[in-house]
């Protein structure tokens, strides 16, 4: 049987690895190393690097384990374990100097994450957890915050950078949640707002159109936090969807309403 803390602490140590790699590469960055995957979405060696890196180190800790990862897309995805790998989540962040990205790492088992491990590169703060575990930032419990209004919280948010398609309805609705709550801070990488709300810095998070690799490690430690994490029809299909509501469980119900109130009319509710 497969001892989940152990993994857990393994991944710690190979995503502390590739965040250093990707510390020492930014001091001598050029944004001539820039690729461009389509409007918008950079890419660099770096992010490449990191994830060969990653993976190598992952590859002998679950012989049969296949990986879900942003960079490679030609590696096979197994049945029963599956590793999710963002190497350098903020990418645009990095290139730019902006000290605001992480390393993300999560395995899922059939369906269900077991293991979650975010290491923000810039504060050198690693959040992790793993099933049935709480959520811990640098060795210390971490719990979510106790707002119990939306009027009362700091949300966070990611906006559109290649799908526009349903700009109007976010906008209208970000013009909503800026009037009703103390603010709305974008940070540019999901994993980093996800842990962020999992150790009550934020109150909630959401966002559309994202990536299994950008909030299945995020996601995993809000709930081992004691969050909640849904997707913006109030389901569970996160990871499916790519749309994502996280938050301190608390302003589930009134968040959801808000966010129902305009993407609505994009699902069959």
């Amino acid at each position: 049987m497969i001892n989940y803390q152990d993994i857990c602490e393994e991944v710690i140590e190979i995503a502390k690895s590739a965040g250093s790699f990707i510390r020492q590469e930014r001091e001598a960055f050029s944004a001539n190393k820039i690729e461009f995957k389509g409007k918008n979405d950079l890419v660099s060696y770096v992010d490449k690097a990191a994830e060969s890196q990653i993976i190598e180190a992952l590859k002998p800790l679950i012989a049969e384990a296949g990986f879900i990862a942003e960079e490679n897309k030609e590696i096979h995805i197994s049945d029963t374990y599956n590793w999710i790998v963002d190497p350098l989540d903020g990418t645009t962040n990095f290139i730019h100097g902006i000290p605001a990205y992480a390393v993300s790492i999560a395995l899922k088992h059939l369906n269900e994450i077991v293991v979650g491990v975010v290491y923000e590169i810039g504060k050198d703060e690693c959040f992790y957890g793993w099933k049935d575990s709480s959520a811990y930032l640098n060795g210390k419990i971490i719990h979510v915050s106790d707002n119990k209004k939306v009027a009362d919280t700091l949300l966070a948010t990611g906006f559109p950078y290649y799908d526009f398609t349903r700009k109007d309805t976010y906008m209208a609705l970000f013009e909503d949640l800026i009037q009703n709550c103390h603010g709305l801070r974008r940070i540019g990488a999901a994993s980093v707002d996800l842990v962020y709300t999992a150790c009550g810095r934020f109150d909630g998070y959401f966002e559309y159109n994202l990536k299994p690799w950008d909030i299945a490690a995020g996601m995993f430690i809000v709930e081992r936090a004691g969050g909640e994490v849904f997707d913006f029809k109030g389901g569970k299909d996160m990871l499916e969807d790519c749309d994502i509501i996280a938050t301190n469980g608390y302003i589930s119900k009134e968040l959801l309403e808000t966010v129902k109130k305009y993407f609505a009319k994009h699902y069959t509710i």
